[in-house]
């Protein structure tokens, strides 16, 4: 998958998107591996295996879309045919109108090999995203830092004080390695060789101070104290989890730096180093010596990291990286421009958009689903492969991330959509990718505000999907 042109990987991509249903469909789900450069093992090795059909809904009846052996490239050369509007407003018209959805409705569906809007239904007006913000936090953050950017932290010596000083990487992981969790910075490793360098240079008794001073600005998220989302800092452990868990709502800290400083000055107990007195906040001075450091996974497998399993802590750390990157103050003001400056470069629809956090939780930002489908084209796009892992993110229905619980195993759209999520009360959105029964790779965008049920929302939004997978719509 990493050999090649940006082209000829765009088009091994489409390949896999459209065939993860056979992975589902063969009832492989319980033996998709970890993430492999952007594809699940599971799905590569399914992929060869050719496709399968299944039961979908098309017209009432249920026929599940079937995924075409080899798919056309994108670039315009797609030799697919496209959907009609016509075909399209006729096989959604009728759920866009569904009670369920609420009073505010908005879609868009976009050819991703051309970037041409085939459908929409108040798709230029900006609504609350919820959680698909993060698709634009994601992009924004390749573009300005690379998909190979690694967030490092470091330990150095200034005179008698080990400094441990963060770069903004919230999973940088106080655990041991557990085998199929998400790959991790070690603060253990950083201890250890922390411990090794004050060793050699003949320091056995230290101080630790901490420096989190790369972000700037409020810690606390404007919803301030809450389960979804620790405080932002630069220096934080397990995302400030206070439990073992490594996504989903939990318990977090309040004081995520002094926390992870604490576990460092453990550690180096342990590694026996005598540490005086409790950990401080502070700085090094210009003579500090470097004694170890640790580095994240690439920026592309945080990336995903987030998309899939909706991650808040990543996402405003991958807001910050872009504000750092752009030359913006890492705080929530100056990671909204920044990630807004980026997005503009891209050439995004943004008339009456707001970004206001990288996470999604606050409802002050604002996009329209034009923006959010044209998103996902432009990171399909061979000419920006620096992109391509907000694509390879997205959680595919029924089987990865925020999207397992839903598409059920009768669901027509299991294992062929694939698409981030977006829920608070009474926000319900859905952003993502199908190949449609044609072979045509389409990008989507579908938003709902004022829903009683936000489940019955969901289940609407999610035959939406499916029906856009399962249309040739001529």
């Amino acid at each position: 998958m990493r050999g090649g042109s940006p082209r000829a990987r765009t088009v091994r991509f489409v390949v896999v998107s459209a065939l993860a249903g056979c992975v589902v469909a063969a009832g492989a789900v319980g033996a998709a591996g970890p993430w492999e450069g952007g594809q699940r093992r599971a799905e590569r090795a399914r992929a060869a295996a050719g496709p399968e059909t299944g039961r979908g809904e098309r017209g009432g009846a249920p026929v599940r879309p079937a995924a075409p052996p080899v798919l056309a490239g994108l670039g315009g050369r797609a030799t697919a045919p496209l959907p009609a509007r016509e075909g399209l407003t006729g096989a959604l018209e009728g759920l866009l109108k569904d009670g369920a959805l609420g009073a505010q409705t908005s879609a868009a569906v976009v050819d991703v090999a051309t970037g041409r809007q085939l459908y929409g239904a108040d798709q230029d007006t900006p609504y609350t995203p919820a959680s698909t913000i993060k698709t634009a936090t994601a992009a924004a953050a390749l573009a300005a830092a690379g998909p190979d950017h690694r967030i490092e932290t470091t330990a150095v010596a200034d005179g008698d004080t080990v400094v441990l000083a963060g770069g903004g990487d919230p999973t940088l992981t106080a655990r041991p390695a557990k085998e199929g969790a998400p790959a991790a910075a070690s603060l253990k490793e950083l201890a250890d060789a922390t411990a090794r360098g004050l060793k050699e240079r003949g320091k056995g008794r230290v101080k630790v101070a901490y420096d989190a001073s790369r972000y700037s600005g409020p810690a606390l998220h404007p919803i301030g104290p809450n389960e979804n989302i620790a405080p932002v800092s630069a220096l934080m452990v397990d995302e400030g989890r206070l439990d073992d868990s490594d996504h989903g709502p939990a318990d977090r800290t309040t004081d995520p730096a002094g926390d992870a400083a604490r576990k460092f000055a453990g550690m180096l107990r342990d590694a026996g180093v005598d540490v005086d007195g409790d950990p401080a906040a502070g700085r090094a001075g210009d003579k500090a010596e470097r004694l170890a450091s640790v580095s994240s996974p690439p920026l592309s497998a945080l990336v995903e990291r987030t998309l899939t399993n909706s991650d808040n802590d990543i996402a405003e750390a991958l807001a910050r990286q872009t504000a750092l990157a752009s030359g913006q103050s890492a705080d929530f003001e100056g990671a909204a421009r920044a990630v807004t400056a980026r997005l503009e470069k891209l050439g995004l629809p943004l008339s009456g958009a707001r970004i206001a956090d990288g996470s999604g939780l606050d409802r002050a930002d604002h996009v329209s689903a034009a923006f959010l489908a044209g998103l996902l084209a432009r990171a399909a796009d061979p000419a920006r492969p620096e992109l391509r892992p907000v694509l390879t993110g997205l959680p595919v229905a029924g089987f990865s991330g925020t999207l397992s619980g839903r598409y059920g195993a009768d669901a027509a759209g299991r294992g062929l959509v694939r698409a981030k999520t977006g829920t608070l009360t009474g926000v319900n959105t859905l952003s993502g990718t199908v190949v449609d029964a044609d072979g045509r790779l389409l990008s989507f965008a579908f938003m709902t505000t004022g829903a009683a049920s936000g489940e019955a929302a969901q289940g609407v939004l999610d035959r939406l999907a499916t029906t856009v997978a399962g249309c040739g719509c001529r």
